[in-house]
């Protein structure tokens, strides 16, 4: 027979468990080294950021008439309002946003065999002037262009409202692609 000593294995002794200092120490540290910004419009706004600014927009273009600037200038408001979560200010503000429609051109387009116009376009032009605050160097000045094509047949007075609207939900996009959007 054996001895019951000779049988028994070796027991190995584990070490006490050292608590995970280092990683609970870098988790902690992580989220204030860390800002992320999430944007369900895909906006790119800065952190400090509180507040915007939208001045009216004038009409500088000889056919333009006030009302067009004014629901230009509206829209741009409505877009920043639900897009960001900056508030509206009269003057001022962290972002601003200022210009005025230069160009308002009616076109023929698709020219028939008669050498009639089956379709007349409306071309907007705005010039825009945006100022960042916080950071001048994504401040800028630029113009952007839309237009919308409407029947011949049509008369323009009866059509462009609805025209002007269009026009305008396109260009206040492209406005705020150019610089929230980073495009």
């Amino acid at each position: 027979m054996r001895s019951p000593l000779a049988c028994t294995r070796p027991t190995l002794h584990a070490s006490p468990a050292r608590p995970p200092w280092p990683l609970f120490l870098l988790a902690m540290l992580l989220p204030t080294a860390c800002k992320v910004n999430y944007s369900f419009s895909g906006a790119d706004i800065p952190a400090a950021a509180g507040t915007y600014g939208v001045a009216v927009f004038e009409a500088r273009a000889p056919l333009s008439s006030p009302r067009t600037a004014q629901v230009f200038t509206e829209t741009l408001r409505d877009l920043l309002q639900a897009q960001t979560p900056l508030k509206l200010v009269r003057e001022g503000g962290d972002l601003r946003y200022e210009g005025a429609i230069t160009g308002y051109d009616v076109q023929p387009v698709a020219i028939q065999a008669n050498e009639t116009a089956a379709l007349n376009r409306l071309t907007i032009t705005v010039s825009v002037t945006y100022t960042n605050t916080l950071d001048a160097t994504r401040s800028s000045t630029f113009s952007v262009s839309r237009f919308a094509d409407y029947d011949s047949g049509a008369d323009l007075v009866a059509v462009e409202e609805g025209l002007v609207r269009t026009i305008s939900d396109q260009l206040v996009q492209d406005i705020f692609d150019r610089t929230l959007g980073n495009w």
